[in-house]
């Protein structure tokens, strides 16, 4: 991680560059073709170079659940990348992001929430959910997202006959697919770290940024009810408590802890249980696990739909090396990580 404004501008021009050259099913113009052919396309959602350019399909987010009646969960290691997020009775849900993969079989899906607003209108990405409220329909819909919802008829659905109901609603994302092309994407999720090639030369009087802390394991707590392990292994960090299907756990090249405010989405669950809301805007604590390092810092998102950027603690961009990101969005005040 590089932590210089200089080099964030020059991450998100590239990234800027690399957009305008490519407009879903209009071929680069002549002219420009030599400058064009040095170009690569980057993923939004990861940073990583696409030497095939974009695919041709909208950014999907398909909501997971998260409880032990999922076991075992399906296609996470398909997802670019994957934010948790609070729910009632102090549980969890997962929304994966799906880009660059369409699996088969997602699942089991479960019903959205507000929250999710703001998770997927940075990338102007599409719901998948089996359903939702009467009022986080209406939310979603005027937040101007696509909602493929099992309850309208969405294609794509099908039923796991191992499971009971809620949790055994299957999402193939191919059928769900079919016929749809690629819509416009606003920017990069993060600020990726530019090719150590791109950045500018170290100015010797700068500050030196802080140096990250050594970590490989780490401990998130959601709620009283609610943790997830990590264990650094092989060049990654995946959830040692994890529940997804053998050997399709995601495998995070960096996990990001965000310190977020919730409040009250205005309506009870089946069960009585008062409905959280993650405002997915604003600020707070921030800490980044990549590699066997950890850094504190803070975060910033100004709006719903705006990117995510960062600042370590000496008040310098903290950018983020390409690849695949899980996000931790906790609870200011009951949320809680540790480090070892």
């Amino acid at each position: 991680m590089k932590f210089r404004l200089i080099v964030a501008i020059i991450a998100a021009a590239l990234f800027l560059t690399a957009c305008s050259g490519s407009t879903p099913g209009k071929k680069a113009d002549p002219a420009s073709k030599k400058d064009s052919a040095k170009l690569v396309e980057i993923s939004p959602l990861t940073g990583l170079e696409l030497p095939d350019g974009r695919p041709n399909r909208p950014i999907m987010v398909a909501k997971i659940d998260n409880t032990a009646s999922a076991n075992p969960q399906y296609g996470l290691n398909k997802a670019d990348l994957v934010v948790e997020e609070l729910v009632e009775g102090g549980l969890t849900r997962l929304a994966a992001f799906f880009y660059t993969n369409t699996p088969s079989r997602i699942g089991p899906v479960r019903s959205a929430r507000a929250t999710d607003i703001g998770i997927a209108t940075p990338a102007n990405a599409q719901l998948i959910a089996s359903g939702g409220a009467p009022k986080t329909n209406k939310r979603v819909k005027s937040a101007g997202i696509k909602f493929h919802s099992e309850d309208a008829g969405a294609k794509g659905f099908s039923s796991d006959p191992n499971r009971s109901r809620p949790y055994n609603r299957l999402m193939n994302l191919e059928a769900l697919l079919k016929g749809r092309t690629a819509v416009d994407i606003p920017g990069p999720y993060f600020t990726w770290t530019a090719k150590k090639s791109e950045q500018p030369s170290a100015d010797a009087s700068a500050t030196p940024a802080p140096q990250p802390k050594k970590a490989t394991s780490a401990s998130v707590g959601f709620s009283r009810s609610s943790t997830t392990t990590w264990g650094f292994k092989d060049g990654a960090w995946s959830r040692t408590n994890g529940i997804a299907a053998s050997g399709t756990e995601f495998k995070a090249d960096t996990m990001v802890v965000l310190f977020s405010d919730v409040g009250d989405a205005g309506y009870l669950d089946p069960a009585g249980n008062n409905v959280p809301e993650t405002i997915f805007e604003g600020g707070g604590r921030a800490v980044v696990f990549h590699g066997d390092t950890v850094t504190e810092g803070t975060w910033e998102k100004k709006n719903l739909d705006s990117t995510i950027t960062m600042m370590d603690e000496a008040g310098e961009p903290l950018t983020l090396e390409p690849g695949n990101v899980w996000i931790e969005l906790v609870p200011k005040g009951d949320g809680k990580v540790s480090v070892k």
